[in-house]
């Protein structure tokens, strides 16, 4: 959930009382909470729309790809995938948000084939801030060295580790684990963060 200040929302337990389910990072930029948005009509530059190293413009409800190069240019593709975030491959850690690709059904695009498939596109900005970053408050991923605070509800999600956000940090993930088991003893919050290591160590601040 990450542009912003916003936070992944993750699943967490803290002793046996907080529980709670991972939901999708948000930044006051973004679309619905942590997804980025859907893109409209593309007209991109090259081969493929919003290619790995290829741009996009500025905006998360309405975006164009263009060259890196263009004053327009606000972020970079770091990986690319068809289909849809659930079903496809994570973002890599520091990815700063998510931008999500319609299918598009038009006479000529790109690579001339008629069609743009339903995808996403993880984005990093070109500049500071990188919300993606560890400690910077948001991103698609929770990853060692970012920090949470408890929402309600059992759930918990990022906040910047610098106090600078809209809520203060109450744990830091010191670790990513295969189990809890794997904690170390100073771990007082485990949190959900899925993936092929789905549990976070965090220590409480």
């Amino acid at each position: 959930m990450r542009g912003g200040r916003g936070g992944a929302a993750v699943c967490a337990v803290l002793g046996a009382l907080l529980t709670g389910c991972q939901g999708p990072a948000a930044s006051p930029q973004d679309g619905p909470p942590g997804t980025g948005a859907t893109a409209p009509a593309p007209g991109g530059h090259g081969a493929v729309f919003l290619a790995v190293d290829e741009c996009s413009s500025f905006g998360r409800t309405s975006f164009t790809e263009v060259p890196c190069v263009s004053e327009r240019a606000a972020a970079r593709v770091v990986a690319r995938h068809d289909g849809t975030v659930r079903d496809g491959p994570p973002c890599p850690g520091t990815t700063d948000f998510v931008l999500h690709i319609s299918a598009q059904d038009r006479t000529s695009d790109e690579d001339g084939d008629g069609a743009v498939p339903q995808g996403y596109a993880c984005m990093r900005n070109l500049t500071p801030p990188h919300p993606g970053d560890p400690g910077g408050g948001g991103g698609p991923r929770t990853i060692v060295g970012d920090c949470v605070y408890g929402s309600g509800d059992g759930q918990v999600r990022e906040t910047a580790c610098d106090g600078e956000g809209e809520h203060e940090p109450g744990y830091q993930v010191t670790r990513i684990v295969d189990r809890r088991s794997q904690c170390p003893s100073s771990t007082a919050l485990y949190v959900k963060v899925g993936g092929e290591k789905p549990v976070g160590c965090a220590r409480r601040l």
